[in-house]
């Protein structure tokens, strides 16, 4: 089969052909009919991960299951799915109770294991991880799920639990800042978006957005203050770095909450926190670290009502080629929007 392949940390990417996988035991191989680029893609490109080389990317997918491995009971070949980008094991406390996004024996497609800038991708404890797609839900859509929607979606309704009329500013307006913005707005919160990319701004306004802050230097926790009139409710790094994470936290108003979605590198050491607000103003400091197939079905029922429409957020679809060629520089990309890749182009 075809598939990106990068042979070393920074090496640029390149499409050749590779092995078909085989169905693991309680797994099976997905034939990928849709799959995103996202930051994270190039975090673990850029070595912020601990992966082996040679290594296939892509964590964001969905397609059609081509074999079943030995042990899986509720999927069929033929069966439409997609899949959350943290793989429970399946058999650990916190898979049993429907919390697999935090299995310590979790398996990552793309990190873990070889991912979906592939042709097909062998997915682990398929019973546990699978979720199937509705007919009226495309590819594209279903895959765009995995990592930034459904990280987001989490985010807001299971970690900082937003409620109807509170503000929440969003700092970062790419795959997952949009996403929080669409779904904050569904919730009935009032959001500020934040990002260095007017288009991005754009997109945000056109989500709903009620204020958008460019940051070009401007003291974006001041500005949100003032718009808000104290602060938010809810704040959301959604790029992660030392500056959007403080930023992030000092626009929150007294007992706010703040969501780390944004994966931060280390930086001399692991970045600075302002731990001093923290305490003084007793905000909530939380992760959010995607969300297990478990979680899915209230989301999913939204998108099929249309009250959430995460196609809207594919900014455009390319091949396996432009997606090696786009990888290392992904993260200084200025879509405004998911980046989709279609293998078979």
């Amino acid at each position: 089969m075809r598939a990106v392949v990068i042979d070393a940390v920074g090496a640029q990417p390149e499409v050749r052909e590779v092995a078909e996988p085989t169905a693991p035991a309680y797994g099976v191989v997905v034939t990928v009919r849709a799959t995103g680029m996202c930051r994270s893609d190039w975090h673990a490109w850029a070595g912020h991960d601990d992966i082996d080389f040679p290594h296939v990317p892509g964590h964001e997918l969905a397609g059609v299951i081509a074999q079943v491995g030995p042990g899986v009971t509720r999927w069929r070949i033929g069966d439409r799915v997609t899949v959350p980008f943290v793989c429970g094991c399946g058999r650990c406390e916190w898979c049993r109770t429907g919390q697999a996004q935090v299995c310590p024996r979790q398996e990552q497609p793309g990190f873990t294991h070889w991912g979906s800038f592939a042709e097909s991708v062998a997915l682990h404890a398929a019973d546990t991880n699978l979720v199937g797609i509705p007919e009226q839900v495309d590819f594209a859509t279903a895959a765009s799920l995995g990592c930034r929607f459904a990280t987001a979606y989490r985010a807001l309704v299971g970690r900082a639990r937003v409620a109807d009329g509170e503000w929440v500013t969003v700092v970062g307006s790419g795959g997952v800042g949009l996403s929080t913005v669409m779904i904050a707005r569904t919730l009935g919160a009032r959001v500020v978006a934040v990002d260095r990319n007017p288009e991005a701004l754009a997109a945000a306004s056109s989500l709903g957005a009620e204020h958008t802050l460019v940051a070009d230097g401007t003291d974006i926790p001041a500005a949100v203050a003032e718009l808000t009139g104290g602060g938010s409710h809810v704040a959301v790094d959604a790029v992660g770095s030392e500056q959007t994470c403080a930023d992030s936290i000092l626009s929150l108003r007294r007992r706010g909450r703040h969501v780390q979605v944004g994966l931060l590198p280390p930086v001399d050491g692991h970045p600075r926190v302002p731990m001093a607000r923290a305490i003084a103003w007793e905000l909530d400091l939380l992760g959010s670290h995607g969300m297990a197939a478990a979680d899915y079905p209230g989301m999913m029922r939204l998108i099929e009502q249309g009250l959430l429409q995460p196609q809207r957020l594919i900014e455009r679809t390319i091949g396996l080629e432009e997606a090696a060629s786009m990888l290392p520089v992904f993260d200084r990309a200025t879509i405004a929007g998911m980046t989709m890749v279609d293998p078979a182009r």
